[in-house]
């Protein structure tokens, strides 16, 4: 039976392990710095800086969700989910849909006036996902980052 849960700390090794599997699959595998440690402290730490949901099928994860707030000054709190992931081997059963829907119960729980993500523009199956949920595609906005090495 697979269930869906908020994560806690001793998920984190198979978190990153999932995050892995997502840079792989954007052919950016080679990106990924953070560690299971960094990701303990800022999910679980004194002062955390995201929330964990996990897809979960006889102790092993298969998806997850992980999010955080961010703030519109046009609108006020929005909820950001930085990945949605299903490990490859369970795609197309529902899991994302699962863990999609208690993203948007938590987003609503915590007054969240709405929610907001990124998606690779090539990534058709996951275009696709959110256009079920009558999701908007902006055309208009540059993302842009700096990295702090």
């Amino acid at each position: 039976m697979i269930t869906v849960r908020k994560g806690i700390k001793k998920d984190i090794p198979q978190v990153l392990n999932l995050v892995k599997e997502l840079a792989d699959y954007e052919n950016a595998l080679e990106r990924v710095s953070n560690t299971v440690e960094r990701m303990e402290n800022d999910g679980f730490g004194k002062n955390p800086i995201f929330d964990l949901f996990v897809s979960e099928e006889k102790n092993k994860i298969i998806g997850i969700a992980i999010t955080y707030y961010r703030y519109s000054t046009w609108n006020g709190k929005k909820l950001h989910l930085e990945d949605l992931v299903v490990s490859k081997a369970y795609r197309r059963k529902g899991i994302g849909k699962k863990l999609f829907n208690r993203v948007l119960l938590f987003a609503k729980e915590n007054k969240c006036v709405g929610l907001v993500l990124q998606v690779l523009d090539w990534n058709t199956m996951g275009i696709n996902f959110y256009k079920k949920y009558n999701m908007k595609f902006d055309e208009e906005w540059t993302n842009c980052y700096l990295d702090f090495k």
